[in-house]
């Protein structure tokens, strides 16, 4: 029992750093809780944290290391994926165009015309995840490192509700604390600063996967 609590006390900590750092997923939330309605940027969480979930449960059940130990396969995942983020990438710098350009050309009710749903949020949220190869390397790693053959199946699903717990609690966090009203009028202002760095950091992870999967 002490084994199995300490194997699940080093997997949340692992991930609660691993949640805390910069990348797409943070960058997603931060800019959705910035600009869309609350309950879009809290179902892009929930997004986020079904994908992890079922990264868990890929790495759990050996699906995602047979994926990694397949060239052709795990190739067309980094394309895939790399291929999506880049076109985040793109739409959110051309939303930080688009921003400067509507500021002098439209009315302030127009610019805001322009959203997004909570259904939209939870497949930007689901995607960004699960199509990122990165995260599926982590996964593997992070499994293949700490969980042995001796752990118990009931410890595996402790260890999956609990990756989902963390994600969908941290990511939540992020969107109720930044889209209130009085800091979501603040950081609006930062709406095309937001939407430049949010989409040069889902270019240059896609141009990181790109590079990995090529050089191969």
């Amino acid at each position: 029992m002490e084994l199995q609590l300490h194997l699940l006390l080093s997997l949340a900590i692992i991930h609660t750093v691993a949640l805390a750092s910069p990348g797409p997923d943070f960058a997603l939330v931060v800019r959705l809780a910035a600009q869309e309605e609350r309950n879009t940027a809290v179902a892009a969480a929930l997004g986020l944290a079904v994908a992890i979930t079922l990264h868990t449960l890929l790495s759990l059940t050996g699906v995602s290391l047979i994926i990694k130990g397949s060239p052709g396969l795990f190739m067309a995942v980094q394309l895939i994926g790399a291929s999506y983020l880049g076109w985040m990438g793109i739409g959110a710098i051309r939303a930080a165009i688009a921003h400067w350009r509507d500021v002098q050309h439209l009315s302030t009710e127009k610019v805001a015309e322009r959203g997004i749903g909570a259904a939209q949020g939870f497949m930007q949220g689901i995607s960004t995840n699960l199509l990122n190869p990165k995260a599926l390397v982590f996964f593997i790693t992070l499994f293949s490192t700490l969980i042995t053959p001796d752990v118990t199946q009931s410890t595996k699903v402790a260890a999956t509700a609990m990756m989902f717990a963390l994600s969908l609690g941290w990511f939540s966090l992020i969107a109720l604390v930044l889209s209130h009203p009085r800091m979501q009028l603040k950081m609006k202002r930062a709406t095309p600063s937001i939407n430049l760095l949010t989409g040069l950091l889902f270019i240059f992870v896609a141009g990181v996967i790109l590079t990995g999967a090529l050089g191969r």
